[in-house]
């Protein structure tokens, strides 16, 4: 097959079309190359969604942490989460632990 024959096919003269090629050159460029090219933007697509989850789910965390000192704001609930949670008493006044069996490590889970 020579450069004649070559030429005078319909896929040749299409794919040599100056049109075609400078097209073919833009896509190719702007999908791969460019800074805005369409790869980063299907990353970065990505980082918002995985944001948008963050700040969801931290708005929620805000909220019940808005419950919570609202609560805390009595002075008996305050009392009471003190007692819970860091063991704190009164004075003239002993604090029990009452551990369940099912709460303490045996020697078979540590082993």
């Amino acid at each position: 097959m020579g450069w004649k024959e070559l030429r005078q096919r319909k896929w040749f003269s299409i794919l040599t079309n100056l049109y075609i090629l400078v097209l073919t050159v833009f896509v190719v460029w702007m999908v791969f190359f460019d800074t805005n090219s369409l790869m980063i933007h299907l990353e970065l697509k990505k980082e918002i969604k995985k944001l948008e989850k963050q700040k969801e789910f931290l708005r929620t965390e805000i909220d019940k942490d808005k419950k919570i000192l609202d609560k805390l704001s009595d002075p008996g609930e305050l009392e009471k989460f003190a007692r819970e949670q860091y063991y704190l008493k009164k004075k003239n006044e002993e604090i029990y632990l009452i551990e369940y069996e099912d709460s303490l490590k045996s020697k078979k889970d540590e082993e």
